[in-house]
């Protein structure tokens, strides 16, 4: 399979460089070593199943994004701030909020919860670049 990259050039598909660069988004991140192969395992799957000869490399980059972003959030802000090469912070912190709210609308839209926040007497609240961290609330 060849891979078209984003200045027109052609080469040929490289399972390594791919490894290489999730591994450079998860590093330090509590992802293994098997889930990063599984995870390139699911995409090459799906690359052979387009029976495309050649494959954009925004293609590859959409697959890998989408299946970080449900890995680890920290690790697609990575990837997301290479793959899509943000000019500044604000872009980074952007795609940061567009990630929380993603969560947040993924939890809320789950089971729902056994205690409402008030009850257990925590607040989840959204700081800085999208990290969710639980506060003590006051009761009045």
């Amino acid at each position: 399979m060849i891979v078209i990259k984003k200045d027109g050039r052609r080469e040929e598909f490289s399972r390594e460089k791919l490894i290489t660069g999730i591994r450079k988004a998860c590093a330090k991140r509590p992802v293994s070593s098997e889930t990063i192969e599984k995870l390139v395992d699911e995409i090459e799957t799906e690359l052979h199943r387009l029976g495309r000869v050649e494959i954009p490399t925004s293609v590859i980059g959409d697959m890998v994004m989408e299946r970080l972003r449900h890995l680890d959030g920290v690790a697609y802000i990575r990837f997301a701030s290479v793959y899509r090469a943000f000019a500044d912070v604000e872009e980074v912190k952007r795609e940061a909020d567009a990630y929380a709210q993603l969560k947040l609308a993924a939890r809320d839209a789950g089971q729902l919860p056994l205690f409402s926040e008030q009850e257990v007497g925590l607040e989840t609240v959204v700081e800085g670049v999208g990290r969710l961290t639980p506060r003590k609330t006051s009761k009045h």
